[in-house]
């Protein structure tokens, strides 16, 4: 028998289904998870923190297949998965949608001033005119990462009627190539980013990335914080060199309540609730799991593959 170590909260929605030559394990605590973590041929890890993740994947020498909800697995010890030749499938496009989604919300929201709008109804004030006046319309934006999110951002945006130039690792087919983009961002609107959270991405919008922007041009990021150098932001936002930022991750995650960028007008920040703003993530991602699972017993390739050398 394959054993599986998986989360309590997924069992509704798998265990009748799970293969029969699949033994399934169930933890509903960290020291349970840790308890079984050295038995697991098959394992899904996930908490909502992120060390103990870690430990269970370090405890898991037997492990040959490690599963997540999770898209950005950079907190695991990816050099160790690799070591072990575990293959590895994460989250990537499960929240694809809603977070597409909230590029769109955030967009508009900063194009029509709406958090002036709801702070005047909480006020009972009735405006005589719009605070924001700005339409996609016309406008230019730059989508940085062109995976499975990207490529939902793109059709919704230019619905639109927005010019969406894309930027790609492989470049081609029409998109800009890494060494590309920087020389053009003061042509666009919107500065969005869709990248994983690789050492090559770290700190890639930074003092001279957002120098370059247009005055007005905002911000977008429902990447990782980590790709954004947050003091240059802070600095860009607080002298208005920029029209502002939205910002669904932020680094450290929870932001600090002292942290400069709650006080700022022209930043929004949305606490990473991008992905979770919707209510199939768990349904989507035991669909896939199952899949999964009929493909593992029958020696087939799993999908999506993580690469722990790439980094997503």
């Amino acid at each position: 028998m394959t054993v599986a170590v998986l989360s309590g909260l997924i069992r509704p929605l798998v265990e009748a289904q799970l293969p029969p030559e699949i033994a399934p394990r169930w933890y509903t605590s960290i020291d349970e998870l840790h308890t079984l973590a050295p038995e697991a041929e098959i394992g899904w890890f996930d908490l909502d923190a992120k060390a103990p993740m870690a430990e269970a994947v370090r405890r898991g020498e037997k492990l040959r297949w490690l599963n997540s909800i999770y898209a950005g697995l950079d907190f695991l010890p990816l050099d160790l998965l690799q070591q072990r030749g575990v293959t590895i499938t994460n989250g990537a496009g499960i929240n694809a949608t809603t977070i597409a989604e909230y590029v769109v919300m955030g967009m508009l929201t900063m194009a029509k001033g709406y958090r002036e709008v709801v702070r005047a109804q909480e006020r009972r004030e009735w405006l005589l005119d719009s605070p924001g006046k700005r339409e996609l319309a016309g406008t230019r934006a730059l989508l940085l990462g062109y995976g499975a999110i990207g490529k939902l951002i793109k059709p919704r945006l230019e619905a639109f009627e927005v010019e969406v130039s894309v930027v790609r690792r492989s470049g081609g087919e029409g998109a800009l190539g890494p060494d590309e983009w920087r020389a053009r961002l003061g042509e666009f609107d919107w500065v969005i980013l869709a990248v994983p959270a690789t050492p090559e991405t770290d700190g890639m919008i930074g003092a001279e990335e957002l120098a370059a922007m247009k005055a007005d041009a905002v911000l977008v990021n429902i990447a990782r914080g980590a790709v954004v150098d947050q003091d240059a932001l802070v600095a860009a936002l607080e002298d208005k060199r920029i029209g502002g930022a939205f910002l669904d991750v932020t680094t450290p995650e929870p932001l600090p309540a002292e942290h400069k960028l709650w006080s700022l007008d022209n930043a929004h920040i949305t606490m990473h609730l991008s992905g979770r703003a919707q209510d199939k993530m768990f349904i989507r991602s035991a669909e896939r799991f199952l899949a999964n699972c009929r493909r593992y017993v029958a020696g087939e390739p799993l999908e999506p593959i993580f690469d722990p050398a790439r980094g997503y």
